[in-house]
């Protein structure tokens, strides 16, 4: 069997990493499987692409596409153009996306008129709000594709929901718990550690970039001056995305205790992470990774599509409006966050379920 894996934003890298290494460990076996992976290029920023593949030990992409920058409907154009071309001169037997990035969408599109089989790993999974561009994203991949990988019951039963057949709907756990696993060890204490002379659980990670929070400039700035305002006095760490940088900079916010910091690497992120009081975050990723690492999680969304991270993990969701801040921040400073579990199959062996499934079909 051979498989072309898409992969075109930072989430994306995270992803494909261990089904790489479970397809070598597979064909390594004696097992019938191959793969060329494919870069979209839709993350063209070193720090928020080059060196996730350097520092997860992913090979190098067999093709980068380059299709950076535009809107969405230029880059998904353009996504689509590039790897139409790809494909008619590369046939593959199964092209496997995954997450929900405008990648993830345009390539199912191309392979399913080229009539090539799609799977989805991180399928079924939904916020219900279509505000957001990832979650039409995940709705037409859905839509489209042959194949689902799942990382929970919910997702599960949004796929049976969508009149999904069971016998297509594998539920193998998640293949951003791999990553981390495999790397944990590998985890970098980033040098902020000790020039900001950080200690351990005594300080807070920041990271924002959804429109709600960060395209209006006055409620941005009202949001990070609840959460300056709230922590005491302790560090925040603010790795700041390219995209909230733009407005930010306009808006005069200084503090003693904020720290502004370019885009990190994956091991350097995640040692901060780990080692940190809490996350206080509007992505869904990271949600994740909190409730697998044991760290309180305050997510800036009223919605999330990884429920499981709030119903079982670490994570509370406290909606948009910055006034939900302080009492969130207030109940953490208490003592009184919750513990939190695992979700089932979040063990690190996704992946190995993904290339086994894979390799009996």
């Amino acid at each position: 069997m051979k498989v072309t894996l898409i992969a075109g934003a930072r989430p994306n890298f995270m992803k494909v990493a261990p089904i790489i290494k479970a397809i070598v460990a597979a064909r390594n076996s004696g097992k019938d499987i191959s793969y060329k992976l494919v870069h979209t290029g839709q993350h063209y920023d070193k720090n928020m692409s080059d060196t996730f593949f350097e520092e997860l030990q992913i090979p190098a992409p067999d093709i980068n596409l380059g299709c950076g920058g535009g809107t969405q409907a230029e880059q998904t154009a353009a996504i689509m153009v590039a790897f139409e071309k790809y494909l008619t001169q590369n046939p593959t037997d199964l092209v496997l996306v995954v997450g929900d990035v405008t990648s993830t969408m345009a390539c199912s599109i191309v392979a399913k008129k080229l009539c090539i089989k799609v799977t989805h790993v991180e399928a079924g999974i939904r916020s219900w709000d279509l505000t957001m561009p990832e979650e039409i994203n995940r709705m037409v991949t859905d839509c489209l594709a042959d194949f689902y990988f799942t990382t929970s019951e919910v997702a599960n039963q949004n796929l049976r929901n969508a009149g999904v057949t069971e016998q297509n709907i594998y539920f193998v756990g998640n293949v951003m718990i791999d990553t981390l696993l495999q790397n944990r060890s590998r985890f970098l204490k980033t040098p902020l550690f000790d020039s900001l002379n950080l200690r351990e659980k005594k300080y807070i990670v920041l990271t924002l970039h959804r429109p709600a929070n960060v395209d209006e400039a006055e409620k941005l700035k009202f949001l990070m001056e609840e959460i300056i305002n709230n922590v005491g006095g302790e560090p925040i760490i603010f790795p700041i995305h390219p995209r909230t940088a733009k407005i930010f900079r306009d808006l005069g916010i200084e503090a003693e205790n904020l720290h502004i910091v370019e885009p990190m690497g994956y091991l350097e992120f995640n040692y901060l992470v780990e080692h940190a009081r809490a996350v206080v975050t509007d992505s869904g990723g990271i949600t994740e990774e909190t409730t697998v690492m044991g760290v309180p999680c305050i997510t800036l969304r009223d919605n999330t599509e990884r429920p499981e991270t709030c119903t079982i993990g670490t994570n509370e969701l406290i909606g948009t409006d910055p006034k939900n801040i302080r009492p969130a921040l207030q109940k953490l400073y208490a003592g009184e966050w919750k513990k939190g579990n695992i979700p089932p199959l979040w063990d690190g062996h996704t992946a190995e379920r993904i290339v086994d499934i894979l390799t009996q079909m």
